[in-house]
This record gives C-alpha cells, structure tokens and sequence, in this order.
C-alpha cells in the first residue's frame, strides 16, 4: 500500500494522487475536500482530518478515517463504505443512496438528509454517540441508526429530528421520552423483529470500534417511521 504525505497537497492534487496510486496510506491530511469522490473498489486510510465532502459519490471503495471528518461525509454515496475514528461534522451522508458509514462518536446537523434507497440498495448510517438537529430530514429510504454512547446526559439527538420523513427507518437506542417528534411520522419502542433488522450492523459498529453487542442490543429502542408518504401536503397545502 503506497504512502501519501498529504500536508503540503491541494485537494485536486491530492485526489491526482489517489487515482494513480490505488490502495494507500494518506498521512497528515489537514482539511483537504473530496478526496476519494466517486472512488471505485479501492481502499484508503486517511490519518488527519479530511475536508468537507469525504467520499462524495462513492462507487464502491472504502475509506478509514483515524480522526474526525468535517462536513457532507459520503455526500450521494452510491456503494461502499466509510469508517470514521471519531465525530462527523454537519449533513453528513446527503442523499446517501447506498453504501455503509460507521461513525465512532458525534455527528452534527442534519444527518441522512434525503436518504434514500433504490431497488437492492439499501444505505446505512450508524452513528456511535449522539446526532445535532435536524436528524432523518426529509429521510425517504435506508436505515439510521443512533447508540446514544457517551453522550454526557445530553440527548441522543437535537431539535427537530425526522422532519419531512417519508420513508425509511429510524433507530435511537433510547426510549425518547424527552423528544418531541413531528406529526408525520410514528415513534414506538422497537420490538425483537424490529431490533433483529439492525443487529448486524451494531455488531458491526462493536467489531470496528469496540463494545458490548449484547449489551446495546437489550437497550430500550426507538423506532421511527412515517406515517404518509406525502408528508408535504400535511405540512404545506392548506385543506
């Protein structure tokens, strides 16, 4: 695996670099954006922190990070996977159509914004800590799924969350009782066929980044769908 000291590099240059060099080791990435966009079947490990739009439209590869990523993680993600060592900025995983991203700890606002899935492709976020506002935003596919670790007493996740939601599944490993979900959507407390659909990928989660898998997975969870596939109407048309 070839070596790439990104610290004096330019993101286009850096991204040159990447598509001659195949799989590599990316040392002292400092907010360098795109890298890896629309990456194939290869595999690379960032050691810093990478710029706003880590694996946009990922076609396949996989990324590790081993430190925090900024903003848009796996922006229009097609397939793959990205495993981050730490938190996530802000809009991480928008339209996000297939594909896996594992997140160690905290993500920021509007996680999962127009997710979505298409015929085989199902996508996949798991968040290890807690999520900003605004999470599952107009979600019309795929899974999230949010374990509440080390949160500190704060909530599992900020204001607003699933708004617009109009397909697609919500996982908070809480019983969310403090949280105030809009009208559109459903909030119940999972039940073992529920739990049974997301146990794979915390396990997952616990094999990447440590943890008791059986322990998360007699949690109390909540599970989060929408009632109305049209949930535009009920928010804006007047009857």
């Amino acid at each position: 695996m070839k070596t790439i000291d990104a610290k004096s590099l330019e993101f286009s240059e850096l991204n040159a670099i990447i598509r001659e060099a195949g799989d590599c080791d990316i040392t002292g990435c400092l907010g360098q954006r795109f890298i890896a966009a629309g990456m194939g079947y290869r595999h690379i490990n960032i050691h810093g922190t990478p710029g706003n739009a880590l694996g946009a439209y990922l076609n396949g590869g996989s990324i590790e990070v081993f430190g925090n990523a900024q903003d848009a993680v796996g922006d229009t993600m097609n397939a793959g996977r990205i495993v981050v060592h730490g938190s996530i900025g802000d809009a991480a995983g928008y339209a996000m159509r297939g594909g896996e991203i594992f997140v160690k700890t905290d993500a920021g606002y509007r996680a999962g914004i127009h997710m979505k899935a298409y015929k085989e492709k199902i996508p996949v976020m798991v968040i290890g800590g807690r999520t900003g506002s605004f999470l599952g935003e107009y979600q019309a596919g795929g899974l999230i799924i949010v374990l509440g670790l080390n949160t500190d007493g704060k909530p599992i996740v900020g204001n607003f969350p699933c708004t617009g939601m109009h397909g697609g599944k919500l996982f908070l490993r809480s019983d969310c009782a403090d949280i105030a979900f809009p009208k559109q959507v459903t909030a119940r407390a999972a039940t073992p066929e529920d739990l049974g659909e997301i146990e794979k990928y915390v396990a997952e989660y616990c094999s990447l980044f440590g943890g008791d898998l059986k322990s998360l997975m007699s949690s109390a969870f909540t599970v989060v769908t929408p009632d109305s596939k049209n949930p535009y109407k009920q928010m804006y048309v007047q009857n």
